[in-house]
């Protein structure tokens, strides 16, 4: 590396710690700009490291600008970046990231696929810190798609790992769970839980004035502004209305001051919200009118949404079903809306993510092909040990076949913990062999060996289970995070270039899954899952089914 190219590196560094430093500020704009400097500059270098650091700290604060599919695209180029590197952990902390952009936009189940990857390596490195993360941010995720009883499970699952961390993950779990106890205290009140709700909402005043206390001692104004608006909401629902007034009026005060469009816009609503339990319905419904223009201005559609429908209630409390018609019907527009946009962000960055996939593929098959060379290679010297490998070994794919099947998997079942079975079956394989002939067919079920083998684990088990059949035995996993791991097989089968093998080749899997269970047998679990996956056949193939029954 000549001198010029050493000092251009701590140029890197140099914006990478500038960025940084702009991030723990609250000020994302112009840390964004240096973290794109940054990322401009490693790639310019081959500097593979910088630039991933750097797209991890540019989507980080993007994800606070709104600037969500932005955020998602640098996460995933991050992600090979890393992936390149043999970086297992910072792939973890890209892909825990990653969650939150994807969540805003409303794809919800991309988010905890990626967390479902991310719990996947945080268990194999046995690393509580990133597992504490992936905890978070899936309680995140649930509390996003309005199940708060779960979201609160995987919240206090990561308060409890909290301890021995830096103040910024303690102030964001304390946060985190302090907003969850906005809906949950409002659920349990619903549901008639007085009690429940009481020591839920006690136990988050508690959580939310330490938030509060960290961000001042941090003097970050973003995570001022969001707690004290937590913190007033709380005691909203614990009746002190000027208490909760106050508050949140200083949120709404530094949101304004640091240019936070959307924290100001959450003020304003959470005030109007106050003005409505007061009976102030006029008031309430200018603060609604103002809070819909700030969303708006930020671009965050999905908080207009709400705004939106608070001001149908709010004008119907009014008195005047004409304005609450009109704002329901505006919900409903803007409802429509968004689902259009996410669709068309899913199609862009399935675009980005097709070409990411690509040059992943090329290298994976590199070496794939060099793996299994070497592999060939040590078969042929160990002429001794041939015979057992061609009785266990499907000849085509280079899986296990069933008779390794029947040995290995009882002593899978016999080692205790879960254990989930599915059955994976290639759709309309008849047509491919059809259309395109046998040697074509031969090479899908070899392709689709390689990528389910470069999906699990390696103490789960691949084998081929007769002709276009796969067995995939989940080990240690429950019938959950066994059916994400499904979805994403399917989903990477689905996503494959197969037109590149043959113009017009399209190729899916279908899968049915069940768990092994105390009370039944390998036998019961694998007819289980063959059941589910003639079921998944015929509710129009290209999907898992793994459904307790």
């Amino acid at each position: 590396m000549t001198t010029v190219q050493v000092a251009e590196k701590r140029s890197v560094r140099a914006l990478l710690a500038a960025a940084e430093q702009r991030r723990l500020a609250g000020d994302y704009r112009s840390g964004c700009a240096a973290a794109r400097e940054a990322a401009e500059l490693a790639a310019a270098l081959g500097d593979a490291a910088g630039h991933a650091e750097a797209l991890r700290s540019l989507a980080t604060q993007l994800l606070r600008l709104g600037r969500h599919e932005e955020a998602v695209t640098a996460c995933r180029t991050a992600v090979t970046e890393l992936e390149a590197l043999g970086d297992a952990s910072g792939v973890c902390e890209v892909l825990t990231l990653q969650a939150l952009p994807l969540t805003d936009l409303g794809m919800h189940e991309e988010a905890l696929d990626v967390l479902a990857r991310a719990r996947d390596i945080a268990q194999q490195l046995g690393n509580r810190d990133l597992l504490y993360w992936v905890h978070n941010r899936t309680g995140v995720v649930h509390g996003s798609m309005g199940d708060r009883e779960l979201s609160n499970d995987y919240l206090m699952q990561a308060l409890r790992m909290v301890d021995g961390m830096d103040d910024e993950a303690r102030f964001c779990i304390l946060n985190n769970v302090g907003d969850n106890a906005v809906h949950e205290v409002a659920r349990l009140q619903g549901l008639g839980d007085a009690k429940g709700a009481e020591a839920t909402l006690t136990d988050a005043l508690g959580y939310v004035a330490e938030a509060l206390r960290l961000a001042r001692a941090a003097g970050h104004p973003f995570r001022e502004s969001i707690s004290l608006d937590n913190y007033g909401m709380l005691l909203a629902l614990a009746g002190d209305l000027d208490g909760a007034a106050r508050l949140i009026e200083q949120s709404r005060q530094i949101a304004v001051r640091a240019g936070y469009r959307s924290l100001e816009s959450g003020a304003l609503q959470h005030q109007a919200r106050i003005r409505l339990m007061r009976g102030y319905h006029a008031e309430a419904i200018e603060g609604l009118l103002l809070a819909l223009d700030r969303a708006r201005e930020a671009g965050e559609k999905t908080m207009a949404m709400e705004v939106l429908r608070e001001l149908s209630d709010a004008y119907e409390m009014a008195g005047d079903p004409v304005a609450a018609l009109h704002h329901y019907r505006a919900f409903h527009d803007l409802e429509r809306e968004l689902h259009n946009q996410v669709a068309a962000a899913r199609a862009r960055m399935a675009a980005h993510h097709f070409e990411l996939d690509n040059a992943r593929l090329e290298a994976e098959n590199a070496r794939l092909e060099t793996a299994l060379h070497r592999a060939r290679s040590a078969e042929l010297a160990a002429d001794n040990l041939l015979w057992q490998r061609q009785a266990t070994e499907d000849a085509l794919t280079g899986l296990p076949n069933r008779r390794y099947v029947d040995e290995r998997l009882p002593k899978l079942a016999a080692a205790g913990g879960p254990l989930c079975v599915a059955l994976a079956d290639v759709d309309l394989f008849k047509r491919v062999n059809d259309e395109y002939g046998h040697p074509v067919g031969d090479e899908v079920l070899r392709r689709i060996a390689t990528i389910l083998l470069e999906h699990v684990r390696d103490s789960d088990l691949v084998a081929r289970f007769g002709g276009e059949e796969f067995l995939i035995a989940l080990n240690a996993t429950g019938l959950q995070d066994a059916r994400a791991k499904c979805e994403l097989l399917r989903a990477n089968v689905a996503a494959y270039p197969w037109e590149h093998l043959r113009p017009g080749l399209r190729v899916t899997i279908s899968l049915g899954l069940a768990e092994v269970t105390g009370t039944g047998t390998l036998a019961d679990a694998i007819n289980l899952a063959d059941q589910r996956l003639y079921d998944a056949k015929r509710s129009g193939r290209n999907r898992v089914n793994g459904t307790q029954i």
